[in-house]
């Protein structure tokens, strides 16, 4: 009995270990393969979310030489177009942008101090 018993452990042992080894191999290949797919997935989500952001900063770059164009060639600006010139002038400068935009934000300033003093 004890016999027995001992070869079907020997019989039995590397078969289990192979399979075991097996599970551990698969499990393995599905992490890299889901690794892989996360950072692929990550990456197209950052060129989309970069572009967003580029196009916003173009929006708001049109939207800014506008104001400039406009409140320059009045001589004067209204306060909530001056806010609304300071803000997306912020927020176009966290985007990232500068540049002949800030030259029109000091001017734009200049406007408004000027048209507060009279």
């Amino acid at each position: 009995m004890k016999d027995v018993l001992m070869q079907t452990y020997i019989i039995a042992l590397p078969i289990l270990l192979g399979y075991i080894v097996w599970l551990l191999q698969e499990q393995k290949k599905k992490q890299v393969q889901d690794a892989k797919e996360r950072d692929e997935r990550i990456a197209e989500e950052r060129k989309k979310r970069d572009a967003n952001s580029a196009g916003t900063m173009l929006l708001l770059r049109v939207q800014l030489i506008e104001y400039h164009g406009k409140y320059m060639k009045l001589g004067k600006i209204p306060s909530y177009a001056y806010e609304n010139f300071c803000e997306m002038y912020e927020a176009y400068h966290r985007l990232g942008g500068n540049g002949m935009i800030t030259k029109m934000k000091q001017e734009i300033e200049e406007l408004h101090l000027k048209q507060k003093g009279e």
